[in-house]
C-alpha cells in the first residue's frame, strides 16, 4: 500500500514553510495552494489544485452524486526547527486517511467537523509529501449514514473546506479538536451573569509543555472592543516536562457592550502565554457577551422578549457542491439576514466555521445541529454521533450566535438511552455555559421541542401544543404540509389550482401566479404559527433551493434559488422586519416596498404588494388606483406586517409604482415596468457586501440579464446565453450556454489571488455581447 501510493509522485510545486515563527510564537498559514488530486493512487497524471475543492464537478440538477476514493497530493519543503507543527483540516467529505512521507498519521470519519494532525519531528528540509486519501462512499457507521440515494441531501467529496498548516513553540495553547478528555483542550470564554451593568464569568486556558525543561507561565487576557480594553492576568505556575494544565481566570466587564441581533458588538479577546517575560503562544478570538434565556413566557436575548424569526439553510452551491470560499459562506449568511430573517437553522449537519464567524458578524442567531436525518445506525454509529457532539461544542462553543444546540438526529427513532447521553455530553463539554438543547422528539432531555409542521395535524399543528411550561419552535414550516398534504385554510382559493401549482416547490421559472402562491403559503403558515401559545419561533423550509440524492430534480421550496435569486416570497419576509430596525450600513433594514408583479398580460390583476410601512399608495402609469393599509384577514390576523392587496380593473401596459408611507409620510418606493421586447444583456455579479478574496480561492454568481432597451428583465425569457472570460487566475463553471430562467442566466466565477482585472463576456442569439469588468 505504501509503495503503491508513493510511486504516483513525479513532479510537484514545491511549497516552503521556512518562514521564522511570529513573534507571538505561533503561525497559521493556509496551506490551500499547490496540491495534486486524481481519481486514481497510480496515475501519473493528476491535476493541480486548490483547496477548497470538490472530488467532482456536477451537473446543475444532480442525479447521480459521484462517490468513491479520491487522492489528494501536497509536496513542500520545511526549516528544521524545534516547533510543534499541526495540520488543521476543516472538513473532508466524509472519510480521510492521512501520510507523511509514507507514513501513516491518521484516520479519521466525520464529513463536517475539523480534525488535527500532529506532524511534530515527522517533516524533513525537503520534499516532504503528503497524502490524504479521501472516500465519501456510503458509510452506515458515519453519521448522518444514510445512503445517498435515500438522503435529503448529499455527500460530496473532497477536501472541500480550508487547511491550515500552524506552527507553535513546544509550550503552547492546545487545541479543543485535538484531546480525548472532556472539556479540557484550548480556550473557553463564558459569562454566566450577564447585564447591562456588569458581565461576570470565566476564561479558561489548557496548555502544554512538551519541552524538555520546566517552564514557568502564565496568561494574559485582554478584551478590545473599540477604545475600551480590559486586561486580567493569571498566577504564575510551574510546568514540568511533558505535562499540561488549565488556567482557570475569573472575569468582570463593567457595562458591557451586548451582542445582539440589531447591534452585534464583538470583543477582540487577546490571550498570551508567557514564560520568562517573554510571550510563547498567543491567541486572538473575538466573542459576544450576552444572554439568552428560555422563559415561562418566551425565549429572551438580553432581558428583552424576542420572537424567533427564521430560516433553514444548506451549505451548497451549484456544480460545486460544498467547495464554498469563506467569502462565499459569508455571503449566504449576508442574503439571510437581508432576508428579514435574525435566526437561522444549521441543517442537517454542522456548517463551516466561517459562516458561524458571518452570523456572530451580522447578528444572526443560530441553532448549532449534529448530523442526521431519518436514519439510525448501529452501536458504531451512535458513538460516532456522540463523538460528534463533542467535537461540534469544542468547535463552536465561543460563538455567541448560538443560542440551540441540535443534538438530535432530525426526524429519527432516536432512544431514550441516546437522547439521555447526547444532552449529558454536550453539558460535560460545556459545563461554564447556560445552553439550551434542542430535539425533534418532545422529550424532557431536550430544554426545546423543535417539530416541524407538518408533523402535526391541519389545521391546529402546534397551536395547541402544551406540556407544562415546555417550549416549542417550529424547525421547519411552508413545505412538506403543502407539497405532501397540500394542506391550508384556503380551500377556495385551492379549489381551482393544479397540485404542482398548491406546492411551494416553485423554480423561479415557473411563473408569477406559482410565485404567489409559494409566498401565500408561506405566510398564512407564518401567521398559524405566531398563534402558537408556547411557540418562541420558527424556521421556514428553506432559504435557497438545494439537490437531494434521492431526487431527480431540485428542491425548490427555497426563497431564492439556487443561484441566490429572491423569489416574491423572499420580499414577503423582509417585509416582516420592523421598519425601526436600523442594521448596519451594509445590511437592508429600514422600510421597504414590493411589488410582487412582473407586471405583463399574463399577470393577475389582483397585486400583492409586501411593505413594513403603515400604508401603501399604488399608482398606474401615475394614475393613483388607490392608498390603502395592509389587508387582514384569517391569513394574515398575526402578522407583524400583513401584505396589502390593489384590485386593478384592466391590464395597461407601462409602470407600476408602489410608495410606502409611514406617519402619512413617503418614506420609499418600488416600481415596475411591463417588459418590452429583448434588447440587451446586462451583466452583473454578487459580493453582498464582501470583495473577493485577493490573497487566496474565491467563488460567487455572474448574473445574465436580457432586459429590453430600458433595462427591464424580460420575465418571460429562456434564451441561451453563452458565458466567456479573459483574465489570469479565473474560471468559469457551469453549465454554459445557460438558458436564461425568467429572463435571468447565472453562472459561476470561480478566482484564485484577484490581483488583475477580469473581463466577463456574455451573448446571445440576435443580442449585442455585454462586457463587465472586475477590478481588483
Amino acid at each position: 500500500m505504501k509503495h503503491a501510493i508513493l510511486l504516483c509522485f513525479t513532479t510537484f510545486i514545491l511549497f516552503s514553510c521556512s518562514e521564522k515563527l511570529a513573534s507571538n510564537g505561533r503561525t497559521k498559514i493556509n496551506f490551500g495552494s499547490d496540491w495534486t488530486f486524481s481519481k486514481d493512487s497510480t496515475s501519473l497524471d493528476w491535476e493541480k489544485i486548490t483547496l477548497p475543492h470538490s472530488a467532482q464537478l456536477e451537473p446543475l440538477v444532480v442525479n447521480s452524486q459521484w462517490q468513491g476514493d479520491c487522492w489528494y497530493q501536497k509536496t513542500f519543503d520545511y526549516s528544521m526547527t524545534d516547533d510543534k507543527v499541526f495540520l488543521y483540516f476543516e472538513g473532508v467529505m466524509h472519510e480521510a486517511t492521512v501520510w507523511i512521507n509514507g507514513q501513516f498519521l491518521m484516520h479519521h470519519q466525520g464529513g463536517y467537523l475539523p480534525f488535527t494532525v500532529d506532524l511534530t519531528n515527522r517533516l524533513k528540509p525537503t520534499g516532504n509529501i503528503l497524502i490524504v486519501k479521501v472516500n465519501n462512499t456510503d458509510n452506515a457507521q458515519i453519521p448522518p449514514g444514510k445512503p445517498l440515494k435515500e438522503l435529503d441531501f448529499n455527500y460530496y467529496g473532497g477536501i472541500y473546506r480550508n487547511v491550515y498548516l500552524i506552527r507553535t513553540n513546544k509550550t503552547y495553547i492546545t487545541d479543543a479538536i485535538h484531546t480525548n478528555e472532556v472539556n479540557s483542550g484550548g480556550i473557553i470564554v463564558n459569562f454566566d451573569k450577564v447585564s447591562k451593568e456588569k458581565a461576570t464569568g470565566t476564561v479558561k486556558i489548557h496548555v502544554k509543555n512538551d519541552d524538555s525543561k520546566a517552564k514557568k507561565i502564565n496568561a494574559t487576557i485582554t478584551f478590545v472592543n473599540g477604545d475600551e480594553k480590559i486586561s486580567f492576568s493569571t498566577k504564575e505556575v510551574i510546568l514540568e516536562p511533558n505535562s499540561d494544565a488549565s488556567f482557570l481566570q475569573n472575569i468582570e466587564i463593567a457595562n458591557p457592550k451586548l451582542w445582539g441581533i440589531e447591534k452585534p458588538n464583538l470583543y477582540e479577546v487577546a490571550i498570551n502565554l508567557v514564560s520568562e517575560n517573554q510571550i510563547v503562544d498567543r491567541q486572538i478570538l473575538k466573542i459576544g457577551i450576552r444572554k439568552a434565556e428560555l422563559k415561562a413566557d418566551g425565549f429572551y436575548l438580553n432581558d428583552e422578549k424576542l420572537f424567533l424569526n427564521g430560516t433553514n439553510r444548506h451549505q451548497e452551491y451549484p456544480y460545486v457542491g460544498y467547495a464554498l470560499s469563506d467569502e462565499a459562506n459569508y455571503r449566504d449568511a449576508v442574503k439571510i439576514k437581508n432576508a428579514g430573517f435574525d435566526f437561522v437553522r444549521l441543517s442537517h449537519y454542522p456548517q463551516t466555521e466561517s459562516f458561524l464567524k458571518a452570523c456572530d458578524e451580522l447578528g444572526l442567531l443560530t441553532m448549532n445541529c449534529i448530523s442526521g436525518w431519518q436514519f439510525t445506525g448501529d452501536e458504531k454509529f451512535i458513538q460516532n454521533s456522540y463523538q460528534e457532539i463533542r467535537d461540534l461544542a469544542r468547535r463552536d462553543r465561543n460563538h455567541p450566535s448560538v443560542i440551540f444546540w441540535e443534538v438530535s438526529l432530525n426526524e429519527s427513532d432516536m432512544k431514550e438511552p441516546y437522547m439521555q447521553k447526547a444532552n449529558e455530553i454536550l453539558k460535560a463539554e460545556l459545563p461554564y455555559h447556560r445552553i439550551y438543547t434542542a430535539g425533534w422528539i418532545d422529550n424532557l432531555n431536550y430544554d426545546l421541542y423543535i417539530p416541524a409542521r407538518q408533523h402535526g395535524k391541519a389545521p391546529l399543528y402546534w397551536n395547541d401544543y402544551e406540556n407544562g411550561n415546555r417550549k416549542n419552535l417550529i424547525a421547519e414550516y411552508g413545505d412538506w404540509e403543502y407539497y405532501a398534504q397540500n394542506a391550508g385554510f384556503n380551500q377556495t382559493t385551492y379549489a381551482n389550482l393544479k397540485d404542482e401549482e398548491r406546492t411551494s416547490r416553485q423554480l423561479r421559472g415557473f411563473g408569477e401566479k406559482r410565485l404567489l402562491q409559494q409566498a401565500f403559503n408561506y405566510q398564512e403558515a407564518f401567521n398559524s404559527n405566531l398563534k402558537g401559545k408556547n411557540t418562541i419561533g420558527q424556521a421556514n423550509w428553506l432559504m435557497f433551493d438545494y439537490n437531494r440524492g434521492y431526487a431527480d430534480d431540485l428542491e425548490s421550496s427555497g426563497i431564492s434559488d439556487i443561484f441566490r435569486i429572491p423569489k416574491f416570497a423572499f420580499y414577503f419576509y423582509q417585509s416582516q422586519r420592523s421598519p425601526d430596525v436600523k442594521l448596519n450600513e451594509k445590511l437592508i433594514s429600514g422600510p421597504m416596498v414590493h411589488i410582487a408583479s412582473y407586471w405583463n398580460e399574463k399577470s393577475s390583476l389582483a397585486i400583492t404588494v409586501f411593505s413594513n410601512c403603515d400604508e401603501v399608495a399604488l399608482y398606474l402609469n401615475n394614475v393613483l388606483i388607490s392608498k390603502q393599509k395592509p389587508k387582514k384577514n384569517e391569513f394574515s390576523s398575526e402578522l407583524p406586517h400583513p401584505p396589502f392587496q390593489f384590485n386593478l380593473d384592466e391590464y395597461q401596459k407601462g409602470t407600476l409604482k408602489a410608495v410606502g408611507f409611514l406617519n402619512s409620510k413617503p418614506v420609499t418606493e418600488h416600481t415596475v415596468l411591463t417588459a418590452g421586447e429583448p434588447s440587451k444583456i446586462v451583466l452583473n455579479y454578487d459580493l453582498s457586501t464582501i470583495k473577493i478574496n485577493p490573497n487566496g480561492r474565491d467563488i460567487l454568481f455572474v448574473y445574465a440579464s436580457v432586459t429590453d432597451e430600458n433595462g427591464t428583465v424580460v420575465s418571460d425569457s429562456n434564451v441561451p446565453i453563452t458565458f466567456s472570460i479573459e483574465g489570469e487566475n479565473a474560471e468559469l463553471i457551469g453549465q454554459n450556454p445557460m438558458p436564461a430562467e425568467a429572463g435571468i442566466a447565472a453562472i459561476l466565477l470561480r478566482t484564485n489571488s484577484f490581483k488583475k482585472p477580469i473581463l466577463l463576456k456574455a451573448k446571445a442569439k440576435n443580442l449585442p455581447e455585454a462586457t463587465l469588468e472586475l477590478k481588483p
